[in-house]
């Protein structure tokens, strides 16, 4: 009896063996297609400091962890996406002030201080700075390294002018 089967196991691939697909190269699909989503931690002047690269799909806290790991600072300032209990505890562990507005459907509201609040445009202005690169914005690369590389050589050079 010939086999004629090309491999021994019936099945997807286990393991080391496995496919990456698009999930592990920070590519998602969210209502606009395929898409990616960037994290960011900027300096007080506006330069990148760390960032991360999330699939579309996934929530602004995913990346947070990672991002934050060993790095010093006196102040967190985010959006409303970014308030999270566990969030507020480690920042408050920390050390840190947290300048995160309240989420509407937040049992206890909490008050931030709005003057700093107000220079959250500079997280905005890197990502409206780092857009003005087609390769960035559309992003054009398939692997993560390579986009990541992308992100990092435009940091350079807004960081340089």
């Amino acid at each position: 009896m010939r086999v004629r089967r090309r491999h021994d196991r019936p099945g997807a691939p286990e393991g080391v063996r496995r496919k990456g697909g698009t999930e592990r190269q920070g590519i998602g699909r969210s209502r606009g297609g395929l898409t990616s989503k960037v994290v960011a931690v900027v300096d007080a002047l506006g330069y990148l400091v760390r960032f991360t690269i999330l699939p579309g799909q996934a929530h602004d806290l995913a990346g947070v962890p990672a991002l934050l790991d060993d790095l010093p600072f006196g102040a967190f300032v985010g959006d409303k996406a970014f308030d999270a209990d566990w969030l507020l505890e480690e920042l408050e562990g920390r050390g840190a002030a947290a300048v995160i507005p309240a989420r509407r459907n937040r049992t206890e509201p909490r008050e931030h201080d709005r003057d700093v609040y107000g220079w959250r445009h500079l997280v905005e202005n890197f990502f409206a700075k780092i857009k003005e690169f087609r390769a960035i914005a559309t992003r054009y690369d398939k692997t993560d390294e390579s986009f990541a590389a992308g992100i990092h050589l435009v940091a350079g050079v807004i960081a340089a002018k």
